[in-house]
């Protein structure tokens, strides 16, 4: 009876102490092209956005990754899905691309058209999904920050924005619509309609303040 009693009380007592253990971190990675390779970097938006999870007082709640590669196209993330993104076995994978497969068609004839972006978009998303992670989707921000939408990729970059809002819709995924919400910045924030310096430093690339939007609206997403 007495060793019985121990093993009961070591039991229970074991019980107790795993109540006390933190849950395991989120692992979140961000996968895309040069705006997310440059992220990690002091100031990028990824950078920002682990300062404001460690104000938040959620430190030990994410882990986040980031796997950009300049030039990327969504083709170029499928091809290297396995090894960036699902090697690490992720909670969340956050999609950022788009901005390379509408600008290089008119760059250097290396863009993606719209057919075939959808289905490489749908391929490395079911890839994600296969694993269990979930996947937020971020539409393409800006080429260019005319907010009458006269930059020359406005066309592309709006129907591109919706298909993946539809598609985002019709498979339950998260969105972060950086393509809309851009828009609307520079609305109210670009009386001048320049084409960069609002919240890019080319049309393309964030700045400070691009930077620390996209970590905010990242930061709803995750939350």
């Amino acid at each position: 009876m007495g060793i019985k009693l121990t093993l009961l009380s070591a039991f229970f007592a074991c019980l107790f102490l795993m109540s006390f253990r933190g849950e395991k971190k989120k692992k979140v990675v961000f996968f895309g092209d040069s705006i997310t390779e440059a992220a990690v970097n002091k100031g990028g938006y990824i950078d920002v956005l682990q300062n404001m999870i460690t104000a938040n007082g959620a430190a030990d709640k994410f882990e986040l990754n980031g796997a950009g590669i300049s030039g990327n196209k969504i083709y170029d993330l499928y091809l290297r899905i396995e090894k960036d993104v699902l090697e690490k076995k992720p909670d969340v994978v956050v999609i950022w691309v788009g901005v390379n497969d509408v600008w290089h068609k008119a760059s250097s004839n290396t863009g993606t058209d719209f057919d075939k972006f959808g289905r490489f978009y749908d391929a490395v998303v079911k890839k994600i999904q296969a694993t269990g992670a979930k996947v937020i989707v971020v539409t393409p921000a800006a080429i260019g920050e005319k907010n009458d939408y006269s930059n020359a990729q406005d066309g592309d970059l709006n129907a591109y924005s919706s298909w993946m809002r539809k598609y985002v819709k019709e498979n339950g995924l998260g969105l972060v619509d950086l393509r809309s919400i851009f828009h609307e910045y520079s609305v109210a924030h670009n009386p001048e309609n320049k084409d960069r310096n609002i919240l890019t430093t080319d049309g393309v690339h964030l700045n400070e303040k691009g930077n620390a939007l996209v970590a905010e609206e990242m930061w709803k997403a995750l939350k």
